[in-house]
Parts: C-alpha cells; sequence; structure tokens
C-alpha cells in the first residue's frame, strides 16, 4: 500500500474506567442483548449467557460496541475494532492512573525525533 492509501486509516485508541455500581442491572442488559441476538447459535448462547451472569467485565463487554463510537461520525466506516474489559483495582490518586501522562511521553519521544 502507498502512504496515500494508508493515510485513509487512522487508530483511534479510547481507554475507559467505569464504576460499576449495579451489577445485576449490567447483566439483565447483557442476557437481553444476548437474547434479542437471533444469529447467535445455542451453544454459543448458553456460553455468553453464563459468562455474563458470573463476571461483570464480560456483561459490560457484551453491551459496549466500537461501532456505537463512530456509527453516527460522517464520512468515516469503521474498518476494524478490537476491545476487551478487565475487572480492575482502581485508585484514582496513583499515578499509574495519569492518563494525560502516556500522551505527555509520546510527545517528548517525537520533539526528540523531530
Amino acid at each position: 500500500m502507498s502512504t496515500e492509501e494508508t493515510s485513509r486509516f487512522v487508530r483511534l485508541r479510547v481507554e475507559l474506567v467505569v464504576e460499576v455500581d449495579d451489577q445485576d442491572a449490567l447483566s439483565r442488559a447483557a442476557l437481553e442483548r444476548i437474547a434479542e441476538d437471533q444469529d447467535m447459535p445455542d451453544e454459543e448462547r448458553a456460553h455468553a449467557e453464563g459468562a455474563v451472569t458470573e463476571d461483570t467485565a464480560e456483561a459490560l463487554a457484551y453491551l459496549v460496541d466500537p461501532f456505537d463510537l463512530v456509527g453516527e461520525v460522517p464520512g468515516v466506516e469503521l474498518a476494524q475494532a478490537s476491545w476487551s474489559s478487565e475487572q480492575i483495582d482502581y485508585d484514582p490518586d496513583s499515578p499509574d492512573w495519569d492518563l494525560d501522562g502516556d500522551d505527555v511521553e509520546e510527545d517528548d519521544e517525537e520533539e526528540a525525533v523531530g
């Protein structure tokens, strides 16, 4: 691919930390989404139902759709997406969770190269 062809593609990275304050509501919503999926094979459906009732992170992953982030953006078509979710220990005061810190390091590296 030429540079002109590849420049049409943009990698968008989004990292979110969410607080789940009603695990039952989240699991119910995921189960409803699974039940509405008419194309899902029965074996996969049984596995998905078990996963979302046992693991809050799995329930959230069933409800989050990257297409929803860009589906209404004019001139953009989702070419590929992957996402995952996991339960974490979160301390908002920890320097490990300074999301802006990543940008500063990348900016410094770009300036050093440039």
